[in-house]
């Protein structure tokens, strides 16, 4: 069953990474300050897939309407922590991306007008979810050695599942695979798990 990523009660019963996450966020309130802007949790430490200097990620909705008051509330809340950044950028649409230290730990909240379940930061955790809950340990481990190596997770798992071009896109093409077909991928790569 899939965990519900929407609640970071989850992080609580996890690894030691997972439940200092838990008590920063739950210390300084965020998820509570952002609610009408349907804040998430994303990346590699809600699926246990992090390495020392992962931050925790956190992406959120809003539009023209609100924008200024997302703007005040995080100011407001988070300006007062360790190299708070906040930076507007006009990629595809309006994007807010802000950066702040909480405890050596780095925040980054990523804004826009998609719905929070339909960002690629989302949209790539659930996938890199299913898979590693098919593979065996050795895959976790492989994309932990690559990402301590200085990757990033996207192109990990590409490399690892050993897929062609662009590696968000080529991971997100898992998204309409089911298990036993993500399974057969793993079973020629030797990273499914042993039958008891």
């Amino acid at each position: 069953m899939q965990k519900n990523f929407k609640n970071i009660e989850y992080l609580k019963n996890g690894n030691s990474k997972q439940q200092k996450s838990y008590m920063i966020l739950k210390e300084i309130n965020i998820f509570n300050a952002l609610k009408e802007f349907y804040p998430i949790l994303v990346g590699t430490i809600p699926i246990g897939i992090d390495i020392d200097k992962s931050d925790l990620d956190i992406v959120c909705k809003i539009n023209h309407q609100n924008l200024k008051e997302f703007k005040e509330i995080v100011i407001k809340k988070f300006s007062k922590f360790k190299n708070f950044n906040l930076k507007d950028t006009f990629i595809d649409n309006h994007v807010l991306v802000i950066n702040f230290f909480v405890k050596d730990i780095e925040i980054e909240i990523y804004a826009s007008q998609l719905d929070s379940i339909l960002t690629n930061g989302y949209k790539h955790m659930i996938v890199e979810e299913r898979i590693l809950k098919i593979a065996n340990k050795s895959f976790k481990k492989e994309i932990i050695r690559l990402k301590k190596a200085g990757m990033k997770t996207e192109p990990a798992f590409a490399r690892v599942l050993k897929l062609k071009g662009n590696p968000y896109n080529e991971l997100l093409k898992f998204e309409s695979l089911d298990d036993k077909e993500i399974e057969k991928i793993l079973l020629k790569l030797e990273y499914i798990k042993k039958r008891v």
